[in-house]
């Protein structure tokens, strides 16, 4: 016994710089796993549903449109760059085998277009199984929207609220039929500025980003209390931190030296296709069938921030963005 344990010592004396490698590369990998997140199980078949999928071009828009198309769908790519959605969908289609894909512009800081999409799928499809709105803007500096609206509550609310609600009425006659809502952990930290909705007294990046955020549970739950009873369920998610061109507007604000910190950090965070597992969960999972209004986090529930159970403030919120968008 004593021979052994002399054994192992001068083994790991001979190859301490080895195992210390190995062990590191071991919690890496364990770190990177668990980052990753869950997966979404079901293996549901889409067969003659519709799909209609915000920012769909890229990113865990792109890798969710692939699911959907990979399950037998008709989905549908609405983007703002045309260009690069044809692109899209001709990858999607290749790697699906599912010529059934489709691109409709869209460009959610007009409203004009979300109308614009809104007849055009009225009019041509004859379902809408699940919206999914995915499209947003993060961080970017103070612009506007070509109807006067700070853009990122221009973008990641009011186009997508004005979106769905026009397209009701479509998702109703398909029912039963979801709603899928792309929110974000940042929701936590935000809060719906009432009496300076568009930020003009104190704008600020992550403020904005976080009252969008926000903005995206709150009209969940709302959306989902004024749908119950009518076959058409709704939820909201944070699909975690991943690699994406969603950051493209924040990253250049960093120093030089915080670029070479974060660098590392990218690489342990989830793909695409991992951060997309969230939002295909709540557009698939049948497990999901009888709740709305709730709020996902890797492929399960997760408790939103107080603020975004706040059932008078969900309902103020629909007002005020109903009026800003023209709703009757």
């Amino acid at each position: 016994m004593q021979k052994c344990a002399e054994v192992i010592r001068d083994f790991v004396k001979n190859h301490a710089t080895g195992l210390i490698v190995f062990v590191a590369g071991a919690g890496v990998l364990a770190l990177r796993r668990w980052l990753a997140g869950g997966v979404c199980r079901s293996k549901v078949s889409l067969d003659g549903k519709t799909v209609l999928i915000t920012g769909a071009n890229t990113g865990i828009g792109k890798e969710t449109a692939l699911d959907m198309a990979k399950r037998g769908a008709r989905v549908i790519l609405a983007c703002r760059d045309i260009t690069r959605a044809r692109i899209a969908a001709d990858e999607i289609r290749q790697q699906s085998g599912n010529g059934n894909v489709v691109v409709k512009k869209l460009d959610l800081s007009s409203l004009q277009s979300v109308r614009d999409l809104a007849k055009d799928v009225q009019e041509n499809e004859e379902r809408l199984d699940i919206l999914i709105n995915n499209a947003g803007i993060m961080m970017c500096p103070k612009w506007k929207t070509e109807d006067g609206f700070e853009m990122q509550f221009g973008v990641n609310h009011l186009g997508h609220f004005l979106l769905t609600n026009c397209l009701l009425d479509l998702l109703k006659k398909s029912a039963p039929s979801r709603v899928v809502i792309v929110s974000s952990l940042a929701h936590e930290k935000g809060s719906i500025h009432f009496d300076d909705i568009n930020l003009d007294k104190d704008y600020r990046r992550e403020k904005s980003y976080r009252q969008s955020k926000l903005a995206n549970v709150l009209f969940c739950r709302e959306l989902a209390a004024r749908l119950e009873g009518t076959g058409v369920t709704a939820y909201s998610l944070h699909p975690g931190v991943i690699r994406t061109e969603l950051g493209r507007h924040l990253f250049p604000t960093f120093a030089l030296w915080q670029r070479i910190i974060i660098m590392p950090f990218f690489m342990l965070i989830k793909n695409p296709r991992e951060g997309a597992q969230t939002t295909i969960y709540c557009a698939v999972d049948e497990s999901l069938a009888n709740s709305s209004g709730l709020y996902y986090s890797d492929c399960a529930p997760k408790m939103p921030a107080p603020q975004a159970l706040d059932d008078a403030a969900a309902k103020k919120l629909w007002d005020l963005s109903a009026s800003m968008v023209g709703l009757a």
